[in-house]
């Protein structure tokens, strides 16, 4: 084994620290490596908490293996970036991380007591809230990062609202507001107005979100899910138009309709 690679008997996350540090050594790492900053990585840190959701929505523990590996990557490459600069390492990642869940479950580590997800939900937000100030924003909605897809930005924005007493009392008012919304959408496309048309989807959107967040259910989960099924159905179709040497571009709108509710049959 060439000498510059990490003995197998360091620590798995000491061999994987070593690692990153010679990938990114001027004199003899790997160039492209040595070219990323943290914006440049960025993008694959949350292009990997992605993946690591997918192999748990197809409950694939061999995938998630993988995917976990390739997300705990991602905090030690920037750890490294960020000790090059003399600003942290991985261990004051670790450290922070452990003494803030420490400090954040008081029912676990001190004397506190939580018999419900309601009571530690009250906890974490009372401790976040004393964090030195940092955690204490000016607006009850501050503190939900930008970087978020927009559905699920959108759906912590609602939850943090909601606990201020900015919230419908039931359904029925948000599915109210849905239909209000819908309105607004059409009066749009009357007008041929695309900004008002591209508000007004927004606000669709926004209602929608929020519907179902009161129904219990997640924006960003339930859409992944539609995709995943209309990824299934639509390769289906083109599995059966293939079989019959047809190609979808040369047949009527109501031969895709079919196969399409072909698709759905077999679901």
């Amino acid at each position: 084994m060439p000498s510059n690679i990490p003995s197998k008997k360091l620590p798995p996350i000491d061999r994987l620290i070593q690692v990153m540090s010679k990938l990114r050594d001027p004199n003899g790492g790997c160039p492209w490596d040595l070219e990323q900053d943290f914006k440049s990585i960025a993008p694959y840190t949350i292009e990997e908490a992605y993946e690591v959701a997918e192999a748990i929505d197809n409950n694939d523990m061999g995938n998630l293996r993988e995917e976990l590996g390739d997300l705990i990557l991602q905090p030690i490459y920037h750890a490294q970036m960020a000790s090059e600069q003399n600003l942290f390492d991985i261990n004051d990642v670790i450290n922070d991380i452990t003494e803030k869940m420490i400090y954040r479950h008081p029912h676990v580590f001190g004397d506190d007591q939580a018999v419900s997800a309601e009571d530690v939900n009250a906890i974490w937000d009372n401790k976040k809230s004393k964090e030195n100030g940092k955690d204490a924003f000016i607006s009850a909605i501050d503190g939900v990062p930008k970087a978020l897809p927009a559905a699920l930005r959108a759906q912590k924005l609602q939850k943090k609202a909601a606990k201020t007493g900015f919230e419908w009392p039931n359904t029925d008012g948000a599915l109210e507001k849905l239909n209000e919304e819908l309105e607004e959408l059409k009066e749009g496309i009357a007008e041929n107005n695309h900004d008002h048309m591209l508000e007004e989807y927004g606000d669709l959107l926004f209602v929608m979100v929020n519907y179902g967040r009161m129904l219990g259910l997640n924006a960003e989960e339930a859409l992944r899910q539609c995709n995943a099924k209309f990824e299934k159905r639509f390769k289906g179709m083109e599995d059966d138009f293939k079989a019959k040497d047809q190609v979808m571009n040369d047949v009527t709108l109501d031969d895709l309709l079919t196969a399409w509710n072909n698709q759905k049959l077999k679901a």
